[in-house]
C-alpha cells in the first residue's frame, strides 16, 4: 500500500498534483468543447456556426468579470472544501447544458459553469506548487499544462466524435460524469489546504505599482485575442477554406493538442533558466502561425503542419505568462492569478467576438491577418513592458 512505501510522502505528492491536473483537463474540455461542435450546435437550434460563437464570448467574458470578485470572496475559504463546492455547481451546469431546451439556456447552463471555472483557475496554479515535492515546483506546473493540453490532444476529438455520432448534449453529458469522478478523487486525496498568500483587496494597490505584471496582463488580453480570432473558428475555417472532410477535421484538432505535449516539455527544459526568451519565442511562433494561416490554407498537409506549431507556440505562451505572474507577484498569489485569469479570458471572449464579426462581414479567411496585427501588438507591449523595466516588487 502507498502508505508504508519508503517513498509514499513523495509518490503522495505527485498523485495530488496529477488529481489536479485531472481536473484541469476536464475544466479546459468543458471552455473549449463548443468549439469543436459550434456547427452541430447550431444546427440544433437553427442557428448559423458563427452566431452560436456568441457562447464562447459569453463564457470568456463571466470568467473575466468573475475571476477577481470571486477569488476576493473566497480568499480564505479552505481549498479542498473550496474545490469540492465549485466541482459541484459544475456537474449540475453540465447536467443542466444535456437538456437545454433553447439556445438561451444553453447559454445560462455555460454561465454557471464560467462562475466554477473562474473560480478553479485563480486558485489553481498556486495550488499545485504548494502541493509539489520538494524542489519540483516548475515540474508540476507542467504537469497542469500537460492536463489543459490533454485537453485538445482528447478533450476536443474525443468530443467531437461524441457529438458526430451520439449529439452534442450527450458529449455534455459525458464532460458532467468525468467531473463527477474527478470530484470523488480530490476528496479523497487531497488534504486539509488553509488559504496561504492569496492576498486581498489591500494586495490590489501593491499590484498596481508593477509594471512588468501590468504589462503581463495587457499582453495576455493581445496575445490571447490574436489566437482565439482564428482559433474560435478553426473548425468552419478547415471545413469551407481548406475543404477538409469532417474526419479529418477532428484529426486537425488532435494534432494541434498533441502541440501541447511537446509545449509542456519545452517549457520544463528552458523556461527555468531563460524566462523571457522562452516567453517571446513562444509568442512569435504564434504571431508566425497566423500569418501563414491564410497562405497555407488552401493546403490539407500544410494546415496540420501548421497547426503543430501553432499550437506549441500557445503552448509554451500560456504557461510562461502564468510563470510570470507568480514571478511578480509571489505575495499575492492568487489575487494576481485572478486577475490574469480574467485578462486570460478577456482575450478569449475578444478573440471569439471579434472572428465572428470578421467571418460574417469579410469571410474566415481574413482571420489570420487580424490574429496577426494583434499579435504584433502584443509583442510590441512585451517589449515596452518586460524589457524596458526594471523589475519592481513593491
Amino acid at each position: 500500500m502507498l502508505k508504508h512505501h519508503p517513498h509514499a510522502p513523495i509518490l503522495l505528492a505527485y498523485l495530488r498534483v496529477f488529481a489536479i491536473s485531472v481536473a484541469a483537463f476536464v475544466v479546459c474540455t468543458t471552455e473549449f468543447i463548443p468549439i469543436a461542435m459550434l456547427t452541430d450546435i447550431g444546427k440544433g437550434f437553427n442557428m448559423s456556426a458563427a452566431d452560436t460563437g456568441i457562447m464562447i464570448t459569453v463564457y470568456a467574458w463571466v470568467v473575466s468579470l468573475a475571476s477577481l470578485p470571486l477569488m476576493l470572496l473566497a480568499a480564505n475559504a479552505e481549498r479542498r472544501r473550496l474545490l469540492l463546492a465549485l466541482f459541484a455547481v459544475f456537474v449540475a451546469g453540465h447536467g443542466l447544458s444535456a437538456v437545454a431546451w433553447s439556445f438561451p439556456v444553453l447559454l445560462a447552463s455555460r454561465v454557471l459553469i464560467a462562475f466554477t471555472h473562474a473560480l478553479f483557475w485563480a486558485i489553481t496554479a498556486s495550488l499545485v506548487m504548494r502541493l509539489a515535492p520538494v524542489g519540483r515546483r516548475q515540474q508540476t506546473l507542467g504537469w497542469l499544462s500537460l492536463g489543459t493540453s490533454m485537453a485538445t490532444v482528447l478533450g476536443l476529438p474525443l468530443g467531437r466524435l461524441v457529438g458526430q455520432w451520439l449529439g452534442w448534449r450527450v458529449t455534455f453529458a459525458l464532460i458532467g460524469v468525468l467531473a463527477l469522478g474527478v470530484m470523488v478523487l480530490l476528496a479523497k486525496i487531497l488534504p486539509h489546504l488553509e488559504s496561504k498568500n492569496a492576498g486581498s483587496l489591500k494586495s490590489l494597490p501593491l499590484l498596481a505599482k508593477r509594471p512588468h505584471l501590468l504589462g503581463m496582463y495587457a499582453m495576455a488580453v493581445l496575445i490571447v485575442s490574436a489566437h482565439f480570432t482564428a482559433y474560435s473558428y478553426i473548425e468552419p475555417y478547415v471545413l469551407e477554406i481548406t475543404h477538409m472532410p469532417p474526419d479529418t477535421a477532428t484529426a486537425l484538432l488532435l494534432v494541434f493538442g498533441l502541440s501541447g505535449m511537446a509545449a509542456s516539455w519545452l517549457y520544463s527544459r528552458f523556461y527555468p533558466k531563460h524566462p523571457n526568451p522562452t516567453l517571446l519565442s513562444s509568442a512569435a511562433l504564434l504571431l508566425v502561425s497566423l500569418l501563414l494561416l491564410r497562405p497555407l490554407g488552401g493546403s490539407t498537409a500544410a494546415m496540420f503542419a501548421l497547426s503543430l506549431v501553432w499550437g506549441t507556440g500557445i503552448g509554451v505562451l500560456g504557461l510562461s505568462m502564468v510563470a510570470h505572474v507568480i514571478r511578480y507577484a509571489p505575495d499575492a498569489t492568487d489575487v494576481a492569478n485572478a486577475i490574469y485569469s480574467g485578462s486570460y479570458n478577456i482575450g478569449i471572449g475578444g478573440g471569439a467576438l471579434l472572428g465572428g464579426i470578421i467571418s460574417r462581414h469579410w469571410g474566415l479567411g481574413t482571420l489570420g491577418w487580424v490574429g496577426t496585427a494583434l499579435a504584433a501588438a502584443a509583442l510590441a507591449v512585451f517589449a515596452w513592458t518586460q524589457l524596458g523595466f526594471k523589475i519592481k516588487q513593491t
